[in-house]
């Protein structure tokens, strides 16, 4: 995992809050076929290199044969792996996601990346205005501190 370069805030965590919007995919989103997404592996095809020396390689390999269901051309590379070319206008491997037309969730949430030592509970917007209003008080406040000291 990449570690996080953050810089110390000027104050203590309770003095922030955090402002997030999110959308979640369990509720904002549903799957969706390549079509949809214009996929270009679906539009112009593609093609899978297969290590088959390794275990992982050599589960690819099955699935792609026998259980896939798509149309391919099979060969060997120079550096030994399985090349699999996939013609167009099939399904590929991945899972599209299509976003729903719904408004995502605004919360406010005490504290900031160290934590919420004021056990403050989330607050959601019911608008994205109200959001955007509520972030700008907030900043807002936070300049003025600053420049009092």
């Amino acid at each position: 995992m990449r570690r996080v370069n953050r810089i110390m805030p000027a104050m203590p965590a309770q003095a922030y809050k955090t402002y997030q919007i999110v959308q979640p995919l369990a509720t904002h989103f549903r799957a969706a076929t390549c079509e949809e997404v214009a996929c270009g592996a679906h539009e112009r095809g593609w093609r899978t290199l297969v290590d088959e020396t390794v275990e992982l390689g050599q589960r690819q390999a099955h699935y792609i044969r026998r259980l896939a269901g798509r149309r391919f051309v099979e060969e060997r590379t120079a550096e030994g792996l399985t090349a699999f070319t996939f013609e167009p206008g099939q399904r590929c491997f991945q899972q599209h996601q299509q976003p729903l037309e719904r408004e995502p969730f605004y919360f406010v949430r005490g504290g900031d990346w160290r934590g919420n030592p004021t056990r403050v509970a989330p607050f959601k917007h019911r608008r994205g205005d109200d959001w955007v209003e509520d972030f700008a008080g907030h900043q807002d406040r936070l300049a003025r501190q600053i420049e009092r000291g």
